[in-house]
């Protein structure tokens, strides 16, 4: 486990690897959304997200329908007036995940990777533009817009740190790069459970 560990040093700690074959892989190999982390309220993982990551509550109706409420979304630095609005982003896009290491995992490893509700930004809310741009890339070929570089190559490390994946040579220098630019940033990260 790293606690205010520099971004650098903590990027170091990746192992680098060529990314494997996306053979076999779909988006359905990894289970999500599920019932979350309190099946009993009738909100899944997204839903649990939105709520969790809400600057302005919004009113919780029958079967977990969102109204109103307000969401700063990262990526594009923009606010959010509608849960409809809002993608909940795999920090480390489930494709990436699979070329970097998910695809010699469980299936039980798999959904809680999708699920992961046990760290800060493992799933973030933002704008479904933001997000539809970023897709699967890894930071190489997508960054957010400046003021959010360091916090999302932060965020970046510290979940490929926690789940033990990969980086490939082109992605870790992205991140070399960024860590140059963030000086300051420390990342923070608690491996997650072997299924």
């Amino acid at each position: 486990m790293g606690t205010d560990v520099p971004l650098a040093v903590a990027l170091s700690w990746v192992e680098e690897a060529p990314e494997g074959p996306r053979a076999g892989y779909s988006r359905e190999q990894f289970k999500h959304w599920n019932k979350g982390l309190d099946p009993a309220d009738g909100c899944d993982t997204r839903k649990e997200v939105i709520l969790s990551e809400a600057v302005d509550a919004p009113e919780v109706g029958s079967r977990c329908a969102l109204s109103g409420g307000r969401w700063w979304s990262q990526y594009d630095q923009v606010w959010v007036t509608s849960a409809s609005s809002l993608d909940v982003d795999h920090m480390v896009p489930l494709a990436e995940a699979w070329d970097s290491g998910a695809a010699a995992w469980s299936a039980a490893r798999r959904e809680a990777y999708a699920n992961d509700q046990g760290a800060m930004n493992s799933l973030i809310a933002v704008s479904g533009s933001s997000n539809r741009s970023k897709a699967d890339k890894d930071p190489a070929a997508w960054l957010p817009v400046p003021a959010d570089r360091c916090t999302y190559a932060v965020d970046w490390v510290a979940d490929k740190l926690r789940w033990e994946l990969t980086a490939d040579t082109a992605e870790r220098d992205a991140l070399t790069s960024l860590a140059e630019t963030c000086p300051t940033s420390t990342v923070t990260y608690e491996q997650a459970a072997v299924l």
